[in-house]
């Protein structure tokens, strides 16, 4: 018995853990995999712990699955077949049989959604920019050039009005306090890329440093946007605010406390997993 229960114990941290979200009918309209690393950074796990609350909550309301695991090797053909949306909650797969089903999946018509560090590549840095499709096609975005700091809330605009994710939308609204990225690209010169939201010029300055760099004053900078060839969207969300001054990593804020926001990402999620909302 005590050799049993050792192997479960072994399966159970070498292969990861899926945490289910229970089903509220026989047939859920859609499921979606969450896929997450939470390690490292306190913003980003924060982040994480945050959604694995927020998206069974929305699950249960609006009848379909919710699924998320640690275990990236699960990113294969015979695990994703079971779902309609894969969502990156903080980081992006590494290993290349990983890479290849991810995009096979999406290829193939699949669902995905993703959030702030999920979009990361930076030469030279623990997450380098060795994955040309993912962040040049995919994404088109590139690598990471800068960020705003504090984490701030920013004003955004509406671009694409006809989007079903920005059904409800107001043309502009305030979002959660986040931390805004740059990135290499221009998305504006993508024609398969469709820009349905950017920071409003009524945010600058954003950011409070204390570094003059991590204060954005002008600029355009796209924060949400999707790509024609794929059933896809990203999101800059997805940072909360930490206290590391005082070592204390207390959370200063959220990122599924803005109505609006919120709205927004449950429209993406309806539409990516054919739903009317």
């Amino acid at each position: 018995m005590k050799t049993i229960q050792r192997l479960f114990l072994f399966l159970f941290a070498t292969l990861g853990v899926i945490h289910q979200c229970p089903a509220q009918q026989d047939q859920p309209a859609f499921k979606v995999i969450a896929f997450f690393t939470a390690r490292n950074d306190p913003a980003h796990i924060s982040f994480v712990h945050e959604a694995n609350r927020w998206f069974p909550a929305m699950a249960r309301k609006y009848h379909f699955r919710y699924d998320s695991t640690n275990n990236w090797d699960n990113l294969n053909d015979t695990f994703l077949a079971r779902y309609q949306v894969v969502l990156f909650l903080d980081t992006r797969p590494e290993q290349p049989e990983q890479r290849k089903a991810f995009e096979t999946y999406m290829q193939r018509g699949g669902g995905w959604m993703g959030f702030h560090f999920a979009a990361f590549a930076l030469p030279g840095s623990a997450v380098p920019d060795n994955w040309p499709w993912y962040h040049n096609q995919f994404l088109g975005s590139g690598n990471y050039v800068s960020n705003t700091w504090r984490p701030t809330a920013a004003v955004l605009k509406t671009e694409w009005k006809k989007h079903p994710a920005l059904k409800g939308i107001p043309a502009s609204f305030r979002t959660a306090p986040n931390e805004w990225y740059r990135w290499q690209h221009d998305l504006r010169k993508n024609p398969d890329i469709d820009i349905l939201l950017s920071i409003d010029s009524s945010s600058f300055p954003l950011g409070t440093g204390p570094k003059p760099q991590e204060i954005w004053h002008s600029g355009y900078y796209p924060v949400v946007w999707s790509n024609k060839k794929y059933r896809m969207m990203y999101f800059n969300m997805g940072h909360n605010d930490i206290d590391y001054e005082h070592h204390t990593n207390q959370e200063l804020s959220f990122t599924f406390t803005n109505p609006v926001q919120n709205q927004l990402v449950l429209n993406t999620l309806l539409w990516l997993g054919g739903q009317r909302n």
